[in-house]
């Protein structure tokens, strides 16, 4: 078996290479695929008859060169760049939902958003009663911050 693997060093790099694609599906952030393409040209440079040093020596260039030319143009290119990517609690603040369990004066009761059922608390201090649509103001941790809608 190891006879067989050090006369065709290429599949070792080809191998190398479908794992590294393989864990790129699972990052989505074009940096395992740098080494994805290095590791591809490794193979084609081990099959041209080069020794192993020279291999690693291309791997180790052509990956160096894919993190600095490809990823970037990968990143701009498929992921668009947003004004303001929100995340996250912050992601909830201006969303819209329904009282679902009074919310006191002063204290707390619960808010329905996109089906998710949260904690909340009154932004002006005031009662809210069960049913009335508000919005979110403001997030802290898992606590919503509303205020009613007039709609």
């Amino acid at each position: 078996m190891i006879d067989y693997f050090s006369t065709n060093v290429w599949l070792i790099w080809v191998i190398i290479s479908i794992i590294c694609l393989i864990l790129e599906l699972s990052s989505g952030d074009f940096f395992i695929l740098c080494f994805a393409i290095g590791a591809a040209v490794a193979a084609i440079i081990a099959g041209c008859g080069l020794t192993v040093t020279w291999q690693i020596i291309i791997f180790a260039v052509v990956s160096a060169l894919s993190l600095l030319l490809v990823r970037p143009a990968l990143i701009k290119k498929l992921h668009k760049p947003h004004k303001e990517r929100l995340s996250n609690a912050e992601a909830m603040i201006g969303r819209k939902g329904r009282v679902t369990e009074d919310i006191e004066a002063g204290g707390y009761g619960r808010v329905a958003v996109d089906g998710d059922d949260w904690k909340a608390i009154s932004a002006d201090g005031n009662a809210i009663s069960e049913g009335t649509r508000v919005r979110i103001t403001k997030m802290d941790s898992i606590i919503a911050t509303v205020e009613p809608v007039n709609e």
